[in-house]
């Protein structure tokens, strides 16, 4: 670091330290115990879908073997920033994404409500940890709902369930979402394989079909069946999206393309790979054949 870097480091710092000090003096602390008499723990989040996954362990550990109800807030304003496209024309979740949603949810243990937000009783509002001043384009997702209500869990075992399908057994699996594409990234060296196929949008599908031309698409009803292609699979490669979280939570073999200016998506446990550098991409892939 040279002189210039190393005065507006401490400057910045400075004054980011300070603003963040006031803002943290306004935060009230949440509720971080329900009430011991009630059998089921009400939950309310406003999406992102990938958020959503990755508030499970919080959401399971919160609970303490109780009954899970899941309210979702709908036609919220979407939190990307301008020039990050996204499906829901400017909302984070819709009606159609809890329809998508829920089945991938209610199949998880404990989980026996996922509905939309209307007028139930909360008790955790998932959303709570954007009240405190961090940097959320950095850290840990998991692990922001464990700051928020001071608690923990083993993030390097699965939190997710689902049958495998077999059919992808022999499929190297896609998902690339437009958003969170680390630059001078290429697919193009895996049109020399065999047996890869995307699971996502299909414009996004379409644009990677540019680079690999023998690409497949795998249509799916709804996130559970989404999840059961995961399972499934040789291994998965994504960028920092749903598809991503699924694959975490669900610990298959994946390959994560990091975003360098969101590093927000950290893989834990066994079978995790990262990548922001094309060479070591292509490594990790010839290694996982």
């Amino acid at each position: 670091m040279n002189i210039f870097q190393r005065i507006y480091s401490a400057i910045f710092k400075s004054g980011y330290k300070e603003i963040y000090t006031r803002s943290l003096d306004k935060v009230i602390p949440p509720d971080f115990y329900p009430p011991l008499e009630k059998d089921a723990i009400h939950f309310k989040h406003f999406g992102l879908i990938g958020d959503i996954v990755y508030a499970i362990p919080a959401m399971q550990t919160l609970a303490q073997g109780r009954n899970i109800h899941l309210h979702l807030h709908i036609n919220q304003k979407s939190l990307y920033k301008k020039g990050m496209k996204h499906q829901n024309k400017g909302k984070i979740l819709t009606e159609k994404s809890v329809e998508l949603l829920a089945p991938l949810i209610l199949s998880q243990p404990g989980f026996v409500v996922c509905d939309i937000l209307t007028d139930q009783q909360v008790d955790f509002d998932l959303d709570y940890f954007r009240k405190y001043p961090f940097d959320y384009n950095k850290g840990h997702i998991c692990r922001w709902y464990f700051q928020t209500y001071g608690i923990t869990a083993d993030l390097g075992k699965p939190w997710l369930t689902a049958k495998p399908n077999n059919e992808f057994n022999n499929e190297i699996i896609i998902a690339r979402s437009f958003r969170y594409r680390a630059p001078g990234i290429s697919y193009h060296f895996l049109a020399a394989y065999p047996n890869i196929s995307f699971i996502g949008l299909k414009d996004e599908y379409e644009d990677l079909k540019n680079q690999i031309p023998d690409l497949k698409y795998i249509p799916v009803k709804n996130f559970r069946e989404f999840a059961e292609v995961i399972a499934g699979c040789k291994f998965f490669i994504g960028n920092q999206s749903f598809p991503f979280a699924v694959a975490e939570a669900l610990k298959v073999k994946r390959v994560l393309e990091v975003y360098f200016e969101c590093p927000n998506v950290i893989p834990e446990g066994k079978n995790a790979y990262e990548f922001c550098y094309q060479p070591q991409f292509e490594k990790i892939v010839k290694q996982l054949l």
